[in-house]
């Protein structure tokens, strides 16, 4: 009997340290893990700001927000577009001041540009959803298309961390924004709901890509066909 006593004893003893070693193991992971996160963000907290590259100029008639053009005119165009989409990058450097030369500036086309900022996914914290609400404070200095140009300008990629707070910050100084004012109205995150609120209307109208146009009440996918449907527009 005292034989059998003792094999339990030992093999209790061999199970409790096996579990204080997996105990042992899940906590090093977990701390390992942690340390990672934290050098992450203190990371990208220190992250230099960088080079900001000069926005090319670009007219914009009647500027008023978001919007430039007659508010009267015959067609309206709103651009439901991404500052972190490279096709968005692409319609502001190659086809943007065409649109305006040719119809913004004559009359034609009232344009409005709304934020769809869905490249971040859920994340409210996303770099595409902290440019839309920069912009919007940017507005409330009325410079949101001088912002949006240097937005375009500066735009590398998705998710790189071209748009970290302290970039969008360095932005508005670069436009010699009041940075206090603006500082006040980003972190307050005074435009949160209102980005929200575009991300969910474009859904609502349909659009599920970036840049997408509705043109008096016709949704537009992509921009290679914006001229062809403002005319059809025009001629309605």
């Amino acid at each position: 009997m005292p034989r059998k006593n003792e094999i339990r004893t030992q093999l209790k003893e061999k199970r409790r340290r096996s579990q204080n070693r997996q105990r042992f193991l899940w906590i090093g992971i977990i701390t390992i893990v942690a340390i990672a996160v934290v050098g992450v963000l203190i990371g990208v907290s220190n992250r230099p700001i960088g080079e900001i590259r000069d926005a090319k100029p670009l007219e914009r008639p009647q500027a008023n927000r978001n919007s430039m053009g007659d508010p009267n005119a015959p067609v309206k165009v709103e651009e439901f577009s991404d500052f972190q989409c490279p096709y968005c990058r692409m319609f502001y450097e190659d086809s943007e001041s065409s649109i305006v030369e040719n119809y913004v500036k004559t009359g034609k086309v009232y344009f409005t540009y709304t934020p769809f900022s869905f490249i971040d996914g859920n994340d409210p914290n996303g770099e595409s959803k902290s440019a839309a609400e920069a912009a919007y404070c940017a507005a409330d200095q009325g410079k949101f298309w001088e912002y949006h140009d240097l937005l375009f300008t500066n735009q590398n990629g998705e998710n790189i961390g071209d748009f970290t707070s302290k970039r969008l910050i360095a932005f508005a100084d670069k436009l010699g924004l009041d940075s206090s004012a603006f500082k006040s109205c980003y972190n307050a995150n005074t435009y949160r709901q209102q980005v929200l609120d575009d991300l969910a209307r474009g859904q609502s109208l349909g659009v599920t890509a970036t840049p997408s146009f509705v043109v008096n009440g016709t949704l537009v996918q992509g921009y290679t066909g914006l001229a062809q449907a403002i005319d059809a527009a025009l001629a309605k």
